[in-house]
């Protein structure tokens, strides 16, 4: 399971690295301009790989937001991983947002399914069937099942996964990180209502998605 970040991901150690040397040997060759959009380049690489700590919201029969970004679509959905219609909503992230992904409730994985797949603008509803993807099964200790997919997008072309099957999460955790531009799918029990609206900003592991529908309680 992924420890606490100390502010920035270790994936995207390799490309700071590599911006801070190609950076300095410009400054040495005395490339004034080249120099400098190298630093610019490296300084959006920083920013993109941040990874911030999240106070998460506590309380029973809450659900938070399992990534940064901008709500692109809430409606009634098939769920990739129980095949039945559901609550969906589809965050989209664009470079400058925090691209870690996180646990939108505690519970089990129950399951964890990669599909490969094309590279289309993760804004459009079919890049959630036909992009590449990682989808989560997340049971909470009541039954409720969550289904959170990671959708690769025009640039991305990794999605890491630092959750196991069978972990344990909890509220707020760090599951995964996808690089360079992407989108998050969350489907939601239907004993939760939602809380948020469409083009709405969210901030993964604060923002709170749904909550517990007191008469289903």
């Amino acid at each position: 399971m992924r420890p606490a970040s100390s502010g920035i991901c270790k994936e995207g150690l390799p490309y700071i690295g590599l911006g801070v040397f190609v950076t300095l040997v410009l400054a040495l060759l005395g490339w004034v301009f080249l120099t400098l959009v190298a630093l610019v380049l490296t300084a959006l690489t920083m920013n993109f790989f941040r990874d911030p700590e999240r106070v998460t919201p506590q309380g029973a029969g809450l659900a938070v937001a399992p990534a940064d970004g901008k709500i692109v679509f809430v409606g009634q959905a098939k769920d990739p991983a129980s095949g039945e219609m559901r609550q969906k909503v589809s965050i989209f992230m664009n470079v400058f947002n925090v691209h870690v992904n996180r646990t939108p409730v505690t519970g089990k994985v129950e399951t964890i399914s990669y599909f490969p797949g094309k590279f289309l603008n993760a804004s459009l509803d079919k890049a959630s069937e036909e992009n590449e993807r990682n989808q989560f099964e997340i049971v909470e200790p009541e039954g409720y099942s969550w289904t959170v997919v990671q959708i690769a997008g025009l640039i991305a072309r990794r999605i890491v996964c630092w959750t196991e099957q069978g972990d344990k999460v909890v509220r707020g955790q760090r599951i995964g990180l996808i690089k360079f531009g992407s989108r998050v799918d969350l489907y939601l029990p239907d004993a939760y209502e939602l809380c948020v609206t469409m083009h709405q900003r969210t901030c993964a592991g604060f923002t709170v998605m749904a909550k517990l529908n007191d008469a289903k309680h």
